[in-house]
């Protein structure tokens, strides 16, 4: 049985709190919400820490809020749980491939327990990294751990652990944002921009911030554009996605496509902007020359590496397939692939 370390845990009433905790405790103190990443990671000695702080009696940081009469900008608070996003009326109606990618995400027990902002900050995976630590041990710990090299790359400077989050590629693609708060203040920042392409130092976050909230603005809403998310793992439930494709397209009353986002999850250490493949789509109707060349640059852009399971080369070429299905689905064309059974239906 793996056992968890010796630690100090403290529970925060508010978020003043917890950040003031964070503020005075220094390097060493963790935030924990529903715990699914962080507890099996301590328990096999991937992370530790001398005081762990509870985040889940913050009211503050629980729920979903609309403005403007369920037209104005959405927050999502950073604690609510995967099962209540997934789940919102509200983010069904207004954000279904959203929902969609949240109930993607693992097995209904661990979306009763695990959060939103906790989904996002997910700790970034790797094959010869999630492993026991006797493992990692006789084989000599790599980059991410307590080593000097990264067994993906070996001649790489950096570790090339990939992104795991579901709803992160989802939530960027939607041009969502994020609110940090910390004893010096408090920031708002795209959530494209809360990622760094490196898998040990993946979050732009800063050690004594606080996910707050998560803020989606009305004009990528189902009234104003449409979305599509399509996730690649080897069973229909509980495993990590090995590609995700996050699709967000707005177009004029012609149909032709003004404004398009692409995001891959997955296949590098942040969730990667395809530009190229989007920009690909605009000024055209959105047909099957335009999806075509987008899902042809969406595969030079992703550059998948032997860090996860399934075949380099195969999931290279799911790229393209899965951009395509994700962007005729928006389209209301047949997606040509068979969709995995875990894909919910999105409303029209």
């Amino acid at each position: 049985m793996l056992r968890l370390p010796r630690f100090e845990f403290r529970v925060a009433g508010s978020a003043s709190e917890a950040v003031a905790i964070l503020a005075g405790e220094g390097p060493g103190t963790r935030l924990v919400a529903g715990g699914t990443d962080l507890w099996p990671n301590m328990k096999r000695r991937h992370q530790s820490a001398r005081t762990v702080v509870s985040l889940m009696s913050i009211p503050e940081l629980q729920g979903i809020v609309g403005n403007g009469g369920g037209e104005g900008e959405l927050r999502i608070g950073a604690t609510t749980c995967l099962a209540d996003v997934a789940a919102s009326a509200t983010v069904r109606e207004r954000y279904p491939a959203l929902a969609r990618a949240v109930d993607a995400i693992s097995s209904p027990p661990l979306r009763n327990m695990g959060t939103l902002g906790g989904n996002l900050c997910l700790d970034t995976r790797c094959t010869y990294y999630n492993q026991t630590e006797e493992w990692r041990r006789s084989i000599d710990y790599c980059m991410k751990e307590a080593g000097s090299v990264c067994w993906v790359a070996p001649s790489s400077p950096r570790c090339w652990a990939h992104s795991a989050s579901d709803s992160a590629p989802m939530l960027a693609a939607l041009g969502g944002r994020v609110k940090l708060v910390s004893a010096a203040g408090e920031r708002v920042l795209p959530v494209a921009e809360l990622f760094a392409n490196d898998g040990i130092d993946y979050l732009e976050k800063a050690a004594d911030e606080l996910l707050t909230e998560v803020l989606l603005p009305p004009e990528s809403d189902s009234r104003h554009s449409k979305s599509s998310f399509w996730k690649l793992r080897r069973r229909g439930s509980i495993d990590f996605a090995v590609l995700s494709v996050a699709a967000w397209v707005r177009t004029d009353a012609a149909g032709v496509v003004e404004e398009a986002r692409i995001y891959l999850g997955a296949v590098a250490s942040a969730p990667l902007a395809a530009t190229s493949a989007a920009a690909a789509l605009l000024g055209e109707p959105l047909g099957e020359e335009s999806i075509a060349e987008a899902a042809r640059r969406a595969r030079k852009a992703a550059t998948p590496m032997d860090n996860t399971d399934f075949q380099v080369q195969w999931r290279g070429r799911m790229v393209e397939l899965y951009t395509a299905a994700a962007l005729r689905e928006i389209a209301g064309l047949d997606p040509g692939v068979r969709a995995p059974r875990h894909l919910t239906v999105l409303s029209s």
